[in-house]
């Protein structure tokens, strides 16, 4: 059965269906509504001005219309509660004149002016309600309305059959409903105990079958060509030993996952997050230096300028040993040809860059190892393209976002996750504090008494330049106020993501030298960079940002065994973000915006589709989602799983991983 086989649909509804993603049957029946309507008959005595009101009764006189434009008219008339009468009024509905007869009872929907006993209505219902109506409402464009989607889709319930992805065995584990009558109830539901049901086995199969998924990718990925490298463990604890520094239980953990991946025949996908100033970069680098030691080119791609000549001198100073390579646009021609030759030639034994890692004309000898250091800031497809330039080479994803268990569960269930979770020790909390624009004076005095004590603060900003439209404070306009404030006892500098690569790095390089005591940013500086002397930061307008990227700004500071200072300042949702003034731990700040926010936006971006479910929501469906884990996990081990009636359940999860 296709499109053009439903009774009513012509061409040009066809043609609107399509621009709303529904192309064949199969889309059009699990076109799922977003949401339902529920109505039920109001206790007028209950109802203030305003509320929404649904009441029947009796048409008592022939609607009067009047048309404004062509596009506008209005209908009214007198309906007969029972109990008292009420003018109605309804917009562009005059279509309905001919159905709305002296003495035919309706159902009218909208809202209630209890002054004037009247009814603006939204919807008109023919016939009384006896009980609760539950009516779909369906995501709709200004050419097919939802009430028409919902027609099309009620005209073929029963009439299609659909397949059932989720085996026997979990559908007598569950009770679940047969498939279809799921499927007709979620369009058409009588009562909210069927819906119930109906949106559980639903929910469930989706989440099944993307677990699947994720578990095939995993395995797929397990079973892929590695490059095994000849490495013992004792030379990894001669580098490990060899550090200024003492590593953490949780980086000697990561190391440890690091090294038997790279010294094992499959390839490694794995995550490597932690918390800001956790301790990922050296991590990172001994990874690097385990794939050097076993014959490879490993490259570290960062997401910015600052961070990858950050990278890039950390690096020399520890592993002076190695031939290490600074690749970014920055460099000049001359410059640039020569980088790309050490690199071809296999004389580069780390590369460290940004982006023009993976420009068509870099050429790698022998690349074993790709790192990507705050990995969520990169597309799917640059991260592909560094990958590709290796022949099978380990890949090594980093994040300072720590990520909520569920959201790792789906975005990265493919991956193997190493956490950091302890801190270096000597490490002091940040304090954090929520300031009104009332109290800036009291902010100053903070800011002050960490200018005489020769401490340096950064100082954010949303937005680069003074916009008419929103009302935020600007890296020009704070730079005014600060000098205002402290140009007699400090120099003040600015800096932002307009500025060209040479003039960031200047001025980041006086930051560093304590030249300049207060920088006002935008969220250029939220990544990696790392100023010891720094022990506060000042956030204007942080309401306008997530709960994760305040803590990432927060973790600019703090970085050393000196007291750590994060001021908020907002007159808005400072109960969101007291959350901060509670807590250190990015994992818990982590949850919490996974919470308020859910999980399609934790980072600021939206990933790359994995997280668009037709009907399940992994925030709140989260118990759901862990069972369909646990339930896809141990399928794929059962004997079940090899019976040939599932094999269109194995075609399902290949096509939708792409790899057929």
């Amino acid at each position: 059965m296709q499109l053009e086989d439903i009774k009513g649909l012509g061409n040009t509804t066809i043609k609107y269906l399509n621009e709303i993603g529904i192309y064949s049957i199969d889309d059009l029946i699990n076109y799922y509504p977003f949401r339902y309507e529920i109505i039920e008959n109001s206790d007028i005595s209950k109802l203030n001005d305003g509320d929404k009101i649904v009441i029947g009764g009796i048409i008592e006189n022939v609607p009067n219309i009047i048309h404004f434009n062509r596009k506008l008219n209005k209908m009214s008339f007198r309906l007969n509660t029972g109990s008292f009468v009420s003018n109605i009024t309804i917009f562009n509905r005059a279509f309905l004149k001919d159905k709305l007869n002296v003495g035919n009872t309706i159902t009218v929907i909208g809202k209630y002016d209890k002054k004037h006993n009247s009814i603006t209505a939204s919807d008109i219902k023919f016939g009384l309600i006896e009980e609760t109506l539950i009516e779909p409402i369906y995501h709709s464009s200004f050419k097919i309305s939802s009430s028409k989607i919902s027609k099309i889709i009620k005209s073929i319930l029963g009439k299609v059959k659909t397949k059932d992805y989720i085996p026997n065995s979990l559908i007598e584990k569950y009770h679940f409903i047969d498939k279809d009558k799921a499927i007709k109830i979620i369009h058409n539901p009588t009562s909210k105990e069927e819906l119930n049901k109906a949106l559980a086995r639903l929910k469930y199969e989706e989440l099944f079958m993307f677990m699947m998924k994720i578990n095939y990718l995993k395995n797929a990925k397990r079973k892929s060509d590695g490059l095994s490298r000849n490495v013992s463990y004792e030379q990894v604890l001669e580098i490990i030993n060899n550090l200024p520094f003492e590593l953490t239980k949780d980086q000697l953990k990561s190391v440890k996952d690091i090294y038997d991946d790279l010294i094992s025949n499959n390839r490694m996908n794995r995550l490597l997050q932690g918390d800001v100033g956790s301790g990922k970069t050296i991590v990172s680098f001994i990874a690097l230096y385990i794939n050097y030691l076993g014959g490879y080119q490993g490259a570290l791609m960062a997401p910015t300028e600052i961070l990858a000549s950050q990278h890039f001198q950390n690096f020399q100073k520890l592993f002076p040993n190695l031939n290490i390579v600074l690749l970014t646009g920055k460099l000049k021609a001359k410059e640039k040809k020569e980088v790309k030759n050490i690199i071809e030639n296999g004389k580069a034994n780390i590369i460290i860059g940004t982006h023009a890692l993976i420009s068509e004309d870099v050429t790698y000898n022998n690349l074993g190892l790709v790192i990507t250091d705050e990995q969520h800031r990169f597309g799917v497809a640059q991260r592909g393209n560094l990958k590709n330039k290796g022949i099978t080479p380990d890949i090594l994803y980093m994040s300072a976002t720590p990520i909520p268990r569920t959201y790792a569960l789906t975005l990265y269930g493919d991956m193997d996750i190493s956490s950091i979770r302890t801190m270096p020790s000597g490490r002091k909390p940040v304090k954090t504090y929520v300031k009104t624009n009332k109290e800036i004076k009291d902010v100053l005095y903070m800011m002050l008494d960490q200018i005489k004590a020769h401490h340096q603060i950064y100082v954010i900003a949303p937005l680069i330049e003074e916009s008419d439209k929103i009302d935020l404070e600007d890296v020009y306009k704070l730079e005014e106020k600060m000098k205002k404030a402290f140009g007699k006892v400090c120099n003040v500098g600015i800096m932002h993501g307009k500025m060209n690569p040479k003039e960031k790095e200047e001025i980041m390089n006086e930051f560093k030298q304590n030249k300049i005591q207060i920088l006002i940013s935008t969220t250029v500086i939220e990544v990696g960079v790392d100023v010891a002397n720094a022990t506060m930061i000042v956030i204007f307008d942080s309401y306008r940002f997530g709960l994760s990227a305040l803590h990432q700004l927060r973790g600019r500071v703090g970085r050393n065994d000196l007291d750590g200072y994060c001021i908020l300042i907002s007159d808005k949702e400072t109960k969101r973000l007291e959350v901060l003034t509670r807590t250190n731990d990015g994992f818990k700040v982590s949850e919490e915006d996974f919470k308020l926010r859910g999980g399609g936006d934790i980072f600021g971006i939206r990933q790359s589709g994995d997280m668009n479910f037709k009907i399940a929501d992994i925030k709140n469906d989260y118990d759901l989602l862990l069972r369909a884990k646990e339930d896809s996990e141990t399928f794929m081990k059962s004997k079940e799983y090899n019976d040939s009636k599932y094999d269109f359940i194995k075609k399902q999860i290949i096509q939708s991983a792409n790899l057929d």
